[in-house]
């Protein structure tokens, strides 16, 4: 591989909203939270959020990141429960859709014409076609800079037995090549699920012992 030829950032130097925009098609590809909350009034909000990680494996927690002050933020700030939906290939209008900022009082449940679920631990709905949903319970909302961190304890997965297999260990296992799940790049750019390949990491001894090998 030759020399790059780099262009150097200054992020000060970038005009409003240059920051978000770069960071975003750097940060690739991203996980996609649709995450569905229920207000204080009780109507069903639903929304993506594509800063969306696992933070924690004992307990189980994951986050996402709330860009403002969002329905989904406030939502779970005052009921203390959520559920993450995976995005999945095939739904890609609709999760678009869920996006518009809508007023509060409107469910985008609703006005995008969304099948609702039954959880079976927290109130708000899961997403009748998603292939796998993470029932949360609120941890804990943070500022960070424009932004809230929401974590969430997950209490209860559903996964759909069509489109995963079992497992010895987890139960089931959801299986990609049969979900397609959807990611998001920068600018416009969404992504759908490609090739996949199995990698186990190398233990150290094993590491020193192909090493050695190869300077014999």
């Amino acid at each position: 591989m030759g020399v790059m030829t780099r262009h150097e950032i200054d992020p000060a130097t970038l005009a409003p909203g240059g920051v978000y925009k770069l960071v975003n098609a750097c940060v690739v590809p991203r996980a996609i939270a649709w995450v569905s909350s229920r207000s204080a009034d009780g109507v069903d909000n639903l929304a993506p959020h594509s800063y969306f990680t696992v933070v924690s494996v004992d307990p189980p927690m994951i986050a996402f990141t709330s860009v403002g002050w969002k329905d989904s933020a406030a939502n779970i700030d005052a009921t203390g429960e959520f559920v993450v939906n995976m995005a999945a290939g095939g739904f890609e209008d609709d999760i678009n859709a869920t996006s518009t900022d809508f007023p509060a009082g409107i469910s985008e449940f609703d006005a995008v014409g969304i099948e609702r679920e039954p959880s079976r631990r927290v109130i708000p709905p899961r997403v009748a076609q998603s292939p796998v949903a993470l029932e949360c319970r609120k941890v804990d909302i943070t500022p960070i800079g424009n932004c809230h961190l929401v974590i969430g304890e997950v209490l209860h997965v559903a996964i759909d037995e069509a489109t995963s297999e079992p497992d010895p260990v987890t139960q089931r296992h959801p299986r990609p090549d049969a979900i397609h799940p959807l990611a998001r790049l920068g600018r416009n750019e969404w992504a759908h699920f490609g090739t996949t390949f199995d990698l186990k990491r190398v233990p150290y001894r094993k590491w020193l012992e192909k090493q050695s090998s190869r300077g014999e």
